[in-house]
C-alpha cells in the first residue's frame, strides 16, 4: 500500500482540487494518500467522496502552522475528527486571522513601492486558508519577482521587510488540539525547520511521529531522523509536500512514498 501523506490541494496553497489530486494518485499508484492543507479541513470531504470512487485509501489530516522564534514548526495531524465541530471553529479562528494579514502584507508591500490588490491574493486563495504562497504567486504574475523563492527573499520571509505575523498556536497547543481530535501528532520535515533541541519537549507535549521521508531531506537526514524516531519511540512518515507544478517545489505526487508496513503502524495506532 505505497502512500503519500504530506499533499495539498487548492483548499490552502496547493494548485489541484481534492478530486484533481486523488485521481492523480491513483495514476501514480498510490494507494493511500492524506490530504494536509494548511491550517483547514474543507478539502478533506470531497477528497474522501473521490477516493472511494477511485478505490483508494485517503487520510483525514491537516498541517498545522505553529510559531517559534525565528521560524516556524509544521505539525500534521493525521486520522483526526474533521467534523468535530470545536476544531471546525478554531480553525475558522485561524484562516480569519491568515485574511487580515494579507491585507497587513499588502500595506508593507505599498510603503515599499510594491502595488498589488488584497482582493486578487483572496482571489487567488479562492475559498482555501490563504498564506505567503498566495501573495508571492501575485508578485510573480506581475512580473515584481522572477520567482516564488525571490518572493520570498525580497519580501516575505521572517526577516523580510513585508513579513507580518499572523495568529497560530503553539507546537505544544497542535499536538494537543490534534489529540483532542482523536488524531496523531506529527512533527513535518523537522529539517527545515531546524529545531531538533525542541524535541524532547514536543514528545512530552503528547507527539507521536516523525516525518522522516520527505522530498527535501537528505540520506543523512533521513538516517539522522529515524535514529530520532528510535531514540523516543515515535512513528515513522514520509510524504512529497506536493503542492502541483508551477509551485516552489518541484515534486511529484508518490515522490516520496511510505512502505506498507510503516502505513500499517500509523493506522493502527488511531485512537479509538
Amino acid at each position: 500500500m505505497p502512500a503519500d501523506l504530506h499533499i495539498h490541494t487548492n483548499f490552502s496553497d496547493g494548485l489541484l482540487s481534492p478530486e484533481e489530486v486523488v485521481k492523480r494518485s491513483a495514476k501514480a499508484g498510490l494507494t493511500a494518500i492524506a490530504i494536509t492543507d494548511h491550517d483547514t479541513v474543507d478539502g478533506v470531504a470531497r477528497g474522501i467522496d473521490e477516493a472511494q470512487k477511485a478505490g483508494i485509501k485517503l487520510v483525514p489530516a491537516l498541517e498545522f502552522t505553529t510559531d517559534v522564534p525565528g521560524t516556524e514548526i509544521h505539525i500534521l495531524g493525521y486520522f483526526i475528527d474533521h467534523k468535530a465541530a470545536w476544531l471546525l471553529e478554531l480553525l475558522k479562528k485561524i484562516r480569519d486571522d491568515r485574511v487580515n494579514r494579507v491585507h497587513k502584507i499588502v500595506e508593507k508591500l505599498k510603503k515599499l513601492g510594491v502595488n498589488i490588490d488584497a482582493d486578487e491574493i483572496l482571489k487567488l486563495a479562492d475559498l482555501g486558508s490563504v498564506g505567503r504562497p498566495h501573495v508571492a504567486r501575485v508578485l510573480l504574475q506581475k512580473g515584481i519577482v522572477k520567482s516564488i523563492q525571490e518572493a520570498f527573499n525580497r519580501y516575505l520571509d521572517f526577516n523580510a521587510p513585508a513579513y507580518v505575523p499572523h495568529f497560530r498556536l503553539s507546537p505544544e497547543e497542535a499536538i494537543r488540539t490534534i489529540i483532542k481530535a482523536k488524531g496523531i501528532p506529527v512533527y513535518a520535515h523537522p529539517a527545515v525547520s531546524r529545531r531538533d533541541e525542541m524535541i524532547p519537549e514536543l514528545v512530552a507535549a503528547g507527539l507521536a511521529g516523525i516525518e522522516v521521508y520527505y522530498s527535501r531531506h537528505s540520506d543523512f537526514q533521513v538516517k539522522h531522523y529515524l535514529g530520532i524516531a528510535n531514540k523516543y519511540g515515535l512513528l515513522v512518515t514520509g510524504g512529497s509536500d506536493f503542492h502541483g507544478l508551477g509551485t516552489e517545489r518541484d515534486v511529484m505526487l508518490g515522490d516520496v512514498k511510505l512502505s506498507d508496513d510503516l502505513f500499517k503502524k500509523l493506522e493502527e495506532s488511531v485512537i479509538k
